[in-house]
């Protein structure tokens, strides 16, 4: 039983015994103040953090050359003209002028279990967040942004577009009042289907989810990652890795309703559900190291613009470690 909730994720009702206080998600605001909010303390935080180096989160796969020129550290060893660098015999790279115009697309894990928070924010505090901080980023520098909303399965596409109307749209489509929430388990697989047949050019793919779905989606997602550049932005909050011992608790699956009545001071169900959560990160973790994803681990407690900047420092890093090792064995 432990198991099967686990499986679609946790939200925790009262019961005589024990009473544990879910937080209700910030006030609403509209499109236009979450926005300016947004802009004040997270993209100016992301600007100083980052230094405009924008790239270590997005760069387009479209590229000019510019000029051919002497290798430096760092150089990134697949822009080697090797004609030049045996004509010259000395390495050289050709530089080029990236082009900016990258097509982004955001899949955003609307379904019942974002609604789980015992923070500050719910998991759907942050997909808002996170939503609104990539589309502003990326439709500010000249690129477009489309959207795929999905719940049990793709709720609303929002087809890509640039600038700032665009990322007002997205937030308000993610904000609004009369958005349906019913109960039901995700498809993360026929979701992942449908992007892949609704994303026609090389795109770059965030997948913004707690990855609480129904089995089959590895496939899907594998297929997807082949034909586009896909970043998983995995959401989380204390509580579904971690149940304090204070005592017996009414446990419901967020997507099903079942219900589960535990004592939290049993070793053996903490046992059992440290085991759970443990082989489920594992196996998370495994299906996105195959498959060449960087997982973004944003918690209900943790601070999204330390976790980005993390982020994009350990891409930076790969790529420069990669193309230090691709120099080596080349030359």
């Amino acid at each position: 039983m432990v198991g099967r909730s686990e499986a679609h994720g946790l939200t925790m009702a009262t019961n005589e015994a024990v009473t544990m206080t879910l937080s209700p998600g910030r006030r609403a605001e509209d499109a236009e103040v979450l926005l300016k909010r947004l802009d004040w303390h997270v993209v100016r935080r992301l600007d100083g953090m980052l230094q405009g180096d924008y790239r270590s989160l997005f760069a387009g796969h479209g590229f000019d050359l510019a000029e051919v020129r002497e290798y430096q550290p760092e150089d990134d060893i697949r822009y080697m003209d090797w004609n030049v660098t045996a004509r010259m015999d000395h390495p050289y790279v050709r530089q080029y002028i990236e082009d900016r115009e990258i097509t982004a697309w955001l899949l955003l894990d609307l379904s019942p279990s974002v609604d789980f928070g015992t923070t500050v924010a719910r998991k759907r505090d942050i997909v808002v967040d996170f939503a609104a901080v990539m589309a502003r980023l990326l439709t500010r520098h000249g690129n477009k942004v489309g959207a795929m909303l999905f719940s049990h399965g793709v709720d609303e596409v929002l087809p890509p577009r640039g600038g700032q109307l665009q990322t007002l749209r997205l937030v308000h489509q993610l904000t609004r009042a009369d958005r349906g929430r019913s109960p039901g388990v995700t498809d993360l697989a026929a979701i992942l289907e449908r992007a892949g047949e609704t994303l026609k050019r090389r795109s770059l793919v965030f997948i913004v989810s707690d990855f609480i779905s129904s089995s089959g989606w590895e496939a899907p997602l594998a297929r997807l990652a082949q034909r586009h550049e896909v970043l998983a932005a995995w959401l989380s909050d204390p509580r579904e890795e971690e149940i304090p011992p204070i005592g017996p608790l009414l446990l419901e699956d967020a997507e099903t309703g079942e219900q589960v009545y535990v004592d939290t001071r049993d070793r053996g169900f903490q046992t059992r559900f440290r085991s759970l959560v443990d082989e489920r990160q594992k196996r998370l973790s495994r299906n996105f190291a195959r498959h060449g994803i960087d997982p973004l681990r944003l918690s209900t407690d943790g601070d999204m613009v330390q976790e980005i900047a993390r982020f994009a420092h350990l891409r930076r890093e790969a790529r420069r470690r990669t193309a230090g090792q691709g120099m080596g064995t080349a030359i």
